[in-house]
Parts: C-alpha cells; structure tokens; sequence
C-alpha cells in the first residue's frame, strides 16, 4: 500500500511542485492550503490530488484537517511543513500584528501540524517530516526580521526533534530554498529581481521543481540515514 503525504501549502508554488512530485512516485497526496479557492480548485482539476483547506496557524483546525485527511486518505506518513507568509518591513516600522502573523503562520504552523501527526508516526515506528525553511532564516534578511526568525526557528525545530525521532523510525529535515522563481518572487520589478540574480554565483533563479527534488530525496528511502539535515537549495548564494 502506498505512503500517504500532507504538503502545506501544497497547491501553489514550491508547494504544487512537491505535490506533483510526490504523486508522481505514487504516494497519495494531500494538499492543503489556506484561502485561495480559485488556485486550489484548478490545481486539483490539473493533477487529480485532493485539497483540504485550514489555517496552519490554528491548532484547532488542524487537528481536524488532518482528521479529515486521513479519514479520506490513511494514516499520515510523511508531512512536509511547507505553508509561510511574509510581512515585511524595517523593524521600525513593523508592527505586532506583523510579528505575530508571521510567527503563528511560520513556526507554530510546524507545531500545529507535526502535533496531529507525531504520535501517530511513533506508534508504527514511521515516519518523513521536512520543514520548508529559508535562505533568510540561515543569513537573515533587512525588512524581514519577523520572517528571518521564524525560518531560523525552523531549522531549531527540525534539529531538536530529529533527536526525538531518531530511534522510533522518524526522520526530520529542514530545505532551505534560495530565491525560486515563484509567483510571488516573479511579481516584484524586474530592476530588483535582476539585483537579486546579480547576488546568486549561478546566476539565476531557482525552479520550485528543483526544491520538490530535494524534499522527494529525503522522504525517500535512499535517505534513511539522514535525519537533523539542513539542505541548504540557494544556488551557492550562502553557504554558512
């Protein structure tokens, strides 16, 4: 029987890439997202994966989105904690809404979620998580202190309870994205975005295809081994 998959954030950008490429190995999908109905419903009629809307940033929620998925589903194999929003600004002119919108989506979104699924993993010693991180949240970023902490949060909680899953069979890694030609990246002036390539060795953007590998490889099996990673994906743009 197939392994069956949660993708925050799973029917845009770096999300539907992993989406698709999970079912493309035949593991059963489950995309979930936030708010965009128009997105989800075009992206499911083009793949034929199920989406599941909720809030990531409400516990509640998830834990009966997750309920709903895995009545519809099976039991959850492996999550990928993928859904993030920006707020951006100069820390002087960032409000507490802006802190705290970032935050409960970002990091205790990851909470919300590994909750519903974590037990479940350790009773059938099984289970693949991997946290969508940042570049951002490796070197930091100005007008994104909300966001470059709660990234670098990320990485904090995948490096933490690796070590708890370690020896129940769960393995917990973080993918640090560089700059991906998604649609918010390819909204911005092509003045700032061509400043942003200036900054990257290889010159270009990343394609949210080539993250989805990433993240493919360490829920596979050939990455049984590895657990507590950081797969830093930013085109040599940091290398810390």
């Amino acid at each position: 029987m197939g392994k069956t998959a949660i993708v925050t954030g799973g029917t845009r950008g770096i999300g539907a890439a992993i989406s698709r490429a999970f079912a493309d190995k035949g593991i059963n999908v489950a995309a979930n997202y936030a708010g965009n109905d128009e997105a989800a419903r075009r992206f499911s009629e083009e793949t034929g994966i199920p989406v599941f809307r909720w809030s990531v940033a409400d516990y509640g929620a998830c834990e009966s989105g997750v309920a709903s998925v895995v009545s519809a589903l099976g039991e959850i194999d492996i999550l990928v904690n993928n859904a993030g929003i920006t707020r951006d600004a100069m820390f002087h002119r960032m409000t507490l809404d802006k802190w705290n919108a970032v935050i409960a989506t970002n990091l205790n979104g990851m909470f919300n979620m590994t909750k519903q699924v974590w037990d479940g993993m350790r009773s059938r010693s099984y289970g693949r998580i991997v946290n969508i991180s940042s570049v951002n949240g490796q070197k930091g970023q100005i007008g994104q202190v909300n966001y470059s902490a709660s990234k670098a949060g990320d990485i904090g909680f995948t490096r933490a309870l690796a070590q708890e899953g370690a020896r129940m069979g769960i393995t917990v890694n973080a993918v640090c994205p560089g700059y991906i030609a998604t649609e918010m990246v390819m909204a911005v002036p092509e003045k700032v975005r061509q400043r942003i390539i200036s900054q990257i060795p290889v010159n270009r953007l990343g394609e949210p295809e080539e993250i989805a590998r990433c993240v493919a490889f360490l829920v596979s099996d050939g990455a049984d081994f590895i657990t507590g990673s950081v797969l830093s994906a930013n085109g040599g743009q940091y290398m810390g």
